[in-house]
């Protein structure tokens, strides 16, 4: 009697779970949270020590910033505080490799007062200045800047029961470093173009909006307005308008984002 033959053999298949292990709904969600957490601290890197974006809330830097500008402020330029954290952690006082502001410059500060809240103006005085406004005119240290009268413009009210227009008075203002821009002016005003002589104490500076009769700074005292202004409190300069949009665009109707858009202000640098 002959052996029986030997059964046929096959090869076994591969296990499906050879190899790396498979991925998971929670390792794919931790993952996700990482790749965020490193983007966030990347951006917050450059936020604090590079570049930090704001948009203009109101016109009083008109006509140089519009409500409704989305501006790039530089955060090296006179060195960095805790003002350049974000919400002001009091972890160290005054400026890191600091460096002093030049008269004419757009800064975005800390409003003295709060602490917290954040404003924009041109620098006009450094410490030391004496600084006073008569008739309009800017006066430091006893000598007037000059200002060049342009073709006035028309600005609405912005009366809700009937369209008003108001005349604005442009000039074009040169500082005593020889830097020229433009100004707002609605014609004599008691308080704001005719003050008294304000002497900027050491380690302060003194700024005004360009839109020089709609401005609160420091020309009207800090328990209402702006006063003198610490060096600590400097947040960076204003260099560039990246984006702008008109009073007419919404977040949540992303077709006024270009309907309202004002692109001859785009990538508009400051001076």
């Amino acid at each position: 009697m002959t052996e029986a033959a030997d059964a046929p053999t096959f090869d076994e298949p591969a296990s499906l779970d050879e190899g790396p292990d498979q991925p998971t709904a929670a390792n794919e969600f931790v993952e996700i949270v990482k790749t965020v957490a490193y983007a966030l601290l990347i951006a917050l890197f450059l936020r604090i020590l590079f570049f930090q974006p704001f948009t203009i809330p109101s016109e009083s830097m008109a006509p140089n910033l519009l409500k409704g500008d989305y501006i790039i402020v530089t955060k090296f330029a006179y060195g960095w505080s805790r003002h350049s954290i974000p919400f002001s952690p009091p972890l160290f006082k005054g400026r890191i490799m600091g460096s002093t502001p030049k008269r004419g410059d757009i800064i975005v500060f800390k409003l003295p007062r709060d602490g917290h809240t954040d404003y924009i103006k041109r620098l006009v005085g450094l410490p030391g200045d004496r600084i006073q406004v008569t008739g309009g005119q800017v006066f430091v240290n006893g000598k007037a800047w000059d200002r060049k009268a342009f073709p006035n413009d028309v600005e609405d009210t912005g009366n809700p029961y009937r369209k008003e227009l108001k005349p604005v008075f442009r000039f074009e203002e040169t500082n005593a470093d020889g830097r020229k821009y433009m100004t707002n002016d609605y014609g004599p005003d008691g308080d704001l173009d005719n003050t008294q002589t304000y002497l900027v104490p050491e380690g302060n500076y003194f700024f005004m909006g360009d839109n020089r009769d709609n401005s609160l700074d420091s020309r009207v005292p800090e328990d209402q307005g702006v006063g003198f202004v610490p060096a600590e409190n400097l947040v960076g300069r204003a260099d560039l308008i990246l984006l702008s949009w008109d009073a007419r665009a919404a977040l949540f109707k992303p077709w006024t984002w270009f309907t309202h858009s004002r692109p001859s202000r785009f990538f508009h640098g400051l001076k």
